[in-house]
């Protein structure tokens, strides 16, 4: 039986004059909306109890599993303000995939595709207003579910708890895109053959963190992982998928070896590039190959993607051996135009061919 999630309204939602003040500079992950949707899990009963409610805290037993032996999972996309004024998702059903994939992986309890949205879809409609109307504004949402069984002991927990909450996003890129710069590390990695790295969970971003602090320390603003088992192969970002650029009009990306998440806009890229006389191209990416073709010339554009920030171009990057500028170290030509022609889909400023944008009634 699928999930309702009747609207349980907030009593006390922000005032109009408060919304309006926070959308006019929203930030990234700052603000949230006044609603939230759930659900329970329970090995004996499956997916029950589920709603949408007022925004607010969880009640955790102290020995809820989640604390200590990090059995969660979660999901990041977002909600548009379309040219005609009506609001859709980008590709929910990925996401709902992915979010399955992980849940398996964590063995937690998978939820259905259609439930998945219609939670994602009960939330949008709750705080509607919510959603921004301004250039490269968007409403962010974060499906997640985690082990809210009380016990100690290492096993799947018998009591899940679920929720979807969103937060308005300004643009990520608050004085516009500009290049970045990138640390290789080959000192700690984000995940290993076997491991989660596929999983969108969050240990994985535990792991990262200090591996972003080396980053730092370096001078740069993002760290490149690279593979767990010889370093030598380029994975992704703490956060975001990476591309390459060739002078053979290559798009070439990591191939999914287990260890990668697979990014809702690394798939996009991917269908997308044929339309910029691009060949995608999956493989696996030597470190001492990146480095050498971004200092010869024949990888002209490197950049990362993700929901946050769509597209990030990379001018810089650096390890061990030295800092080597990709191209002329600015925002190349091919990078600005997918992420043009990406944003113009999801903010339904041109056709959607691929039927990736869903609307919400």
């Amino acid at each position: 039986m699928s999930l309702q999630f009747e609207i349980r309204r907030n009593p006390n939602p922000r005032s109009d004059a408060e919304r309006e003040t926070i959308l006019s500079n929203p930030g990234f992950g700052v603000h949230f909306t006044d609603h939230m949707s759930v659900a329970s899990w329970t090995e004996a009963d499956g997916w029950h109890d589920s709603a949408v409610v007022p925004y607010g805290p969880f009640m955790l037993d102290p020995a809820a599993a989640v604390l200590h032996y990090a059995q969660e999972i979660f999901e990041g996309m977002k909600a548009y303000r379309q040219a005609d004024g009506t609001v859709a998702l980008f590709r929910p059903d990925k996401n709902a995939e992915r979010f399955q994939r992980s849940a398996a992986r964590l063995a937690l309890p998978q939820m259905d595709t259609a439930d998945f949205i219609s939670s994602v879809e009960a939330v949008v409609n709750a705080d509607r207003a919510w959603v921004p109307d301004q250039p490269e504004q968007s409403l962010y949402l974060r499906p997640f579910m985690f082990a809210s069984e009380a016990f100690l002991g290492v096993r799947p927990a018998k009591f899940v708890t679920y929720c979807c909450f969103a937060s308005p996003a300004g643009a990520y890129f608050a004085s516009g895109v500009r290049p970045i710069s990138i640390w290789i590390t080959t000192k700690y990695t984000r995940a290993a053959p076997g491991g989660t790295g596929a999983a969108k969970c969050g240990g994985n971003y535990a792991a990262s963190l200090i591996a972003q602090q080396e980053a730092a320390e370096h001078g740069c603003d993002q760290v490149m992982f690279a593979d767990g088992a010889e370093r030598a192969w380029v994975e992704e970002l703490g956060g975001m998928n990476v591309y390459l650029v060739t002078t053979d009009n290559e798009l070439v990306t990591p191939e999914l070896t287990g260890s990668i998440l697979e990014g809702v806009t690394r798939d996009s890229i991917l269908e997308l590039a044929p339309d910029f006389g691009l060949t995608p191209v999956e493989r696996r990416i030597g470190i001492q190959e990146l480095t050498e073709a971004v200092a010869a010339g024949t990888v002209t554009e490197v950049f990362a993607c993700g929901t946050a920030a769509v597209v990030t171009p990379i001018g810089t990057l650096k390890n061990e051996h030295g800092t080597f500028s990709v191209g002329s170290g600015e925002t190349g030509e091919t990078t600005a135009a997918l992420r043009a022609a990406l944003l113009d889909i999801q903010y339904g400023r041109t056709p959607d061919p691929q039927g990736w944008m869903h609307r919400i009634s």
